[in-house]
């Protein structure tokens, strides 16, 4: 018998964050946040010039619209002393032309911002009063900058809207990972149900062009007098059935890549493929007495090769098993027509 403690919440697990995997946390969130994001880059680091992680809205990168997330990864909550240098850092950032001002600029923290920044930070006004005032006051070198840069940092806060400045408390950025494909994997938990399987549809796709080339390679070789062709198929029913069966596997395979595109990290899907070809591809190798019986051999064996480490055995189906095949013989990862002699 064995007993396991209480579940560590995501906020705990957080809390043991280095400062790095936490702005790898905070582009993972800003994923689910805006789904039209052209790219979020990470850029945290000692030169990253005030932008922790980079969300892009168009094609401009930093010449065009874009959002602000600084991670700061602290043992207690954030205090003004905390965010004024990032905000010098980030409009000094703009003034020195390495990007426009973002549209918005988030601080995300563990522990939140203590009370006086947080009421800060909902009073852009006000925000805007104390942040000049505060560099009025502090030493060019406190603020990091030359007497001249610092001035020009100020007309240009001056003139700036503080409402791009905001803060995400931690609840909720949790409660929006929640919908990335990341979540399962970085927290814990079982995987989003999946939709039921629709089946194959009644038009053959051109994403299906090469894995059915090679079935009917199979098919004209154990009844090379048919003439065989898509069209005449249905005229062999036993051939029809087998032949639809291939195809009702290989949209289950597609239907849990779909699905697998949206509740894993990406590359997911692909290790499973990966693991389905080293389980099989050894008696896609063997000697076989024919091309059927080596396409057989496969999809048996792909039925019980152990997969039950991977992440998406939970939600898969044998059928997807099979249609990974084909989905590996779409891409001539693996072949079933025999070497002609």
């Amino acid at each position: 018998m064995s007993i396991s403690g209480p579940p560590v919440t995501p906020a705990q697990r957080i809390a043991f964050y280095s400062p790095e995997e936490w702005e790898h946390f905070i582009r993972e969130w800003a994923t689910a946040i805006r789904p039209s994001y052209i790219q979020i880059k990470r850029l945290g680091g000692s030169n990253d010039k005030g932008a922790d992680v980079a969300a892009f809205k168009t094609d401009q990168g930093f010449e065009g619209a874009w959002d602000c997330f600084q991670g700061k990864h602290y043992a207690k909550p954030l205090g003004w002393a905390d965010a004024f240098p990032e905000m010098v850092k980030i409009l000094n950032g703009v003034v020195s032309g390495h990007y426009i001002l973002p549209d918005s600029y988030a601080f995300l923290a563990p522990k939140g911002c203590g009370t006086g920044l947080n009421r800060l930070l909902s009073k852009p006004t006000e925000l805007r009063e104390k942040f000049l005032e505060e560099l009025d006051n502090a030493k060019p070198a406190t603020a990091g900058l030359g007497r001249a840069q610092n001035a020009k940092v100020r007309d240009f806060a001056a003139a700036t809207d503080f409402t791009v400045f905001k803060s995400i408390e931690l609840v909720d950025a949790i409660e929006t990972h929640r919908a990335t494909p990341y979540h399962v994997a970085r927290f814990g938990g079982p995987l989003p149900p999946r939709p039921a399987v629709t089946g194959a549809p009644g038009t053959i796709h051109r994403s299906e062009a090469r894995y059915v080339a090679q079935l009917m390679e199979v098919y004209r070789e154990a009844w090379p007098a048919e003439g065989l062709t898509l069209d005449t198929l249905q005229s062999q029913p036993r051939l029809a059935a087998h032949f639809q069966r291939q195809r009702e596997s290989f949209y289950s395979a597609e239907s849990l890549r779909l699905h697998a595109r949206d509740a894993v990290p990406p590359g997911t899907f692909e290790a499973l493929q990966d693991d389905v070809h080293s389980g099989v591809v050894e008696i896609a190798e063997a000697d076989h007495t024919s091309s059927m019986e080596r396409l057989t051999q496969v999809l048996q064996t792909s039925t019980y090769i152990n997969l039950s480490a991977h992440a998406l055995t939970t939600i898969s189906q044998t059928d997807d098993r099979k249609g990974i095949c084909h989905q590996l013989a779409n891409e001539d990862r693996l072949t079933w027509l025999l070497a002609q002699s």
